[in-house]
């Protein structure tokens, strides 16, 4: 549905977070946009106050916009513009049945989170992190260079697994390609024989298959009903000792308890973790593992370059201005999809 082109004041915008300043301002100018300056999350009592009052709602992936929430919404909301690329914290099925668009801000985070990912491998593989602590905690006691010290994985001639061969994944697939690694991936289906070719990239339709053969696996898959534990313990039991897994996906297509044991264990060589299957909550277990160079944990960075929130703010932008002169939002999200 789209609202009507003429006979309209600006419309009450609201936002959950602090968006970069170039966004905020062109926000100010074009809608009654209520700013959140300090950048407090907004608790779920004051979701609901905004949702019954505003016409746009745009949240972030740290709020859950539920069909609790959307059946309580005002008459005035017409339009949750999120500013993500996934939907997976909105009920678009709920919104759809209020009559309430949902859209999205996608293709502008795919090379910021593909860099991300191989900053992710080099860190486990290579021992970034804890070359670094050894600097900043004992400050004046390294003893300087040594033949056997500190030794991680060289990158070059191993292979990738990557769950997920979308936009994100085939930006890690041409990056990891670059870098001598073989590719292999997981997807729904093979991907275009073309870019296959280019990237000479090996399919594999067994999941399990895959994860028992590479070196590598990089979780770039969506977070969905299908895929909450794809990763599951006896998946995760299938790799190799010597092998290392990296997610800046999402933290639910991970089984975290199971992961944590197969580090413990020694069954896993290390991990690299962008995302948390509770975040912002942090399993106490892999922070013990981090401080004992099994894992690398980042706080979900994957996206987080200036230019990556400005190009996601504008869209936001673009889909609030599409609605409102009438025209269906270019990034239109349908209910049913996953």
């Amino acid at each position: 549905m789209t609202a009507p082109a003429t006979g309209r004041k600006k419309p009450r915008v609201y936002l959950t977070r602090k968006l970069p300043d170039a966004v905020e301002t062109r926000m100010r100018e074009l809608f009654d946009a209520e700013l959140n300056i300090d950048d407090t999350p907004r608790t779920r009592a004051e979701l609901a106050a905004a949702m019954a009052e505003v016409d746009v709602l745009v949240p972030t992936v740290t709020d859950r916009i539920d069909a609790e929430l959307i059946e309580k919404a005002g008459p005035n909301l017409k339009l949750i513009a999120g500013f993500s690329n996934g939907t997976d914290h909105i009920d678009v099925d709920a919104a759809a049945k209020r009559g309430i668009t949902v859209t999205n801000t996608p293709n502008v985070l795919t090379e910021d989170t593909a860099d991300m990912t191989m900053a992710l491998i080099f860190a486990v593989m290579r021992r970034l992190v804890e070359g670094s602590q050894v600097l900043m905690d004992k400050p004046g006691q390294w003893e300087g260079w040594s033949p056997t010290w500190m030794l991680g994985r060289r990158i070059g001639g191993k292979r990738i697994g990557i769950i997920g061969m979308g936009r994100i994944g085939t930006a890690v697939a041409r990056r990891a390609k670059a870098f001598g690694l073989a590719v292999h991936y997981h997807n729904r289906g093979p991907i275009n024989p073309a870019t296959e070719a280019e990237l000479e990239a090996t399919h594999w339709d067994s999941l399990d298959q895959m994860l028992a053969r590479v070196d590598i696996v990089s979780v770039n898959c969506p977070s969905t009903p299908a895929t909450f534990h794809l990763l599951s313990a006896r998946r995760l039991a299938l790799m190799q000792p010597s092998s290392v897994i990296v997610n800046t996906a999402r933290g639910d297509v991970i089984d975290e308890a199971a992961l944590i044991q197969l580090l413990r264990d020694g069954k896993i060589a290390g991990a690299g973790l962008d995302v948390f299957q509770n975040e912002p909550a942090i399993n106490p277990k892999l922070l013990k593992l981090a401080k004992e160079g099994k894992a690398v944990l980042f706080p979900h960075m994957g996206s987080a370059t200036l230019e990556g929130r400005i190009d996601m703010g504008d869209k936001v932008i673009i889909n609030i201005r599409a609605y409102y002169d009438g025209h269906r939002p270019p990034n239109r999200v349908l209910p049913g999809r996953d």
